[in-house]
């Protein structure tokens, strides 16, 4: 059965990476450069994982995770970043609200991607 997938990240580079090692998954892969781009998106359709960056200009990776929770997602949520540390207070925080999320550290091999795609879906 087909599942859908959204990556999420500010940098076109990534995305492509990400699209790239999905693409023979029978998966649905789309693509959003933003948190508000993937807002938009989840509006009106549904996914089965997400691929979530945290450093993006306007919305940061954090406030997109409280949204999607907000808007009933429950999807597994996959935050890949180098920046972590950056946001360890939001991520805390983001938990403490029921936030739900798993996190790895950018650089992310296909391997992994595969991986969380085999287990997650």
């Amino acid at each position: 059965m087909e599942k859908k997938i959204l990556v999420i990240d500010d940098d076109a580079a990534v995305r492509k990476a990400f699209m790239m090692a999905l693409e023979d998954t029978g998966h649905v892969v789309r693509t959003a450069a933003s948190g508000d781009e993937a807002l938009k998106e989840v509006e009106n359709n549904h996914y089965d994982l997400f691929f979530l960056d945290l450093k993006m200009p306007g919305m940061n990776g954090v406030e997109t995770l409280i949204e999607l929770r907000r808007m009933g997602i429950t999807s597994p949520v996959y935050i890949v970043t180098g920046f972590h540390r950056e946001f360890i207070d939001q991520l805390k925080q983001a938990e403490r609200e029921g936030a739900d999320f798993e996190l790895f550290q950018k650089p992310i091999s296909e391997e992994q991607i595969l991986m969380v795609v085999r287990s997650s879906l």
